[in-house]
């Protein structure tokens, strides 16, 4: 990726890490940014972090073009862990994204665990008639990605939320927007992207008790269905736990750290053989 084509990275390497453990990096959500998990990661500071705004996003909104697949955002995200040992963490369609980079290295590897907070994978279990071709936009009643934006914020969050942001905030998601609509038509698209069931490495699958029924449905589903995962409920939260509930959220990160870390003595038994 040429120098001027970087998306934009915001780490935090602590001053004491603990040696041999995994970076995490977390990946967020449709028109959200990195800076959404800052409770979270203040939460974390004994853990080398690493989130960023994926291409089309916010400062990573100059990284063009936009992804048209599911795969493209897959390919950002094994080029940031860049074969060092990883968890991989994921909130709603950032979710997906962790789970398909898992998936690329086809077994153990560089990442190590994978946590997905309700990830959608609309082309999966009863859920499948809800991907059809090309429907991603067409769901709107407009062509215009900034308005797209401005809808897709008010169903997800609310008419008063979007009502009380500053205009300059309304303007930076209305920009956010050209990406939005390029990722809702990738993720209905009516050829799976991966088979999470194939999945090899540790995952733990979050939601949130007061989350919507589907997302709860979809997330139960998930951890009935791929092999050895662990399903973490936080109470109270909706889909935006990360915001809301900051610190079970940081445990469930930690969740994933320990499915994906031997314990400290295991470690340095190997270290010392």
């Amino acid at each position: 990726m040429p120098a001027d084509q970087q998306l934009s990275i915001t780490e935090h390497i602590p001053a004491d890490p603990l040696p041999g453990g995994p970076i995490v990096v977390l990946v967020h959500g449709s028109l959200d940014r990195a800076g959404s998990f800052a409770r979270v990661t203040r939460r974390l500071d004994d853990i080398h972090t690493v989130a960023y705004d994926r291409r089309g996003y916010h400062r990573s909104r100059h990284v063009v073009p936009v992804h048209t697949t599911v795969d493209g955002h897959v390919d950002d995200l094994v080029a940031i862990v860049d074969d060092r040992p990883a968890v991989v963490v994921g909130h709603s369609f950032g979710g997906t994204v962790a789970l398909g980079a898992a998936l690329r290295s086809g077994g153990p590897g560089s990442i190590l665990a994978v946590a997905a907070y309700e990830p959608p994978l609309p082309w999966l279990g009863p859920w499948a008639v809800r991907a059809r071709p090309n429907s991603g936009v067409s769901q709107w009643p407009t062509d215009d990605p900034g308005v797209v934006a401005e809808l897709f914020f008010r169903r997800m969050v609310g008419d008063s939320s979007w009502d009380r942001l500053p205009e300059e905030t309304k303007a930076a998601r209305r920009a956010d927007g050209v990406a939005l609509a390029a990722e809702i038509a990738a993720i209905r698209s009516a050829d799976a992207p991966f088979d999470v069931t194939a999945l090899t490495v540790p995952v733990v699958f979050g939601r949130g008790s007061a989350s919507l029924p589907h997302h709860r449905q979809s997330v139960a589903w998930l951890a009935d269905h791929v092999p050895g995962a662990d399903l973490v409920e936080i109470e109270g939260a909706g889909h935006g736990a990360h915001l809301t509930h900051p610190d079970a959220f940081a445990g469930f990160v930690r969740a994933a750290i320990a499915r994906a870390t031997p314990p400290h003595d295991e470690r340095r038994a190997v270290s010392d053989g």
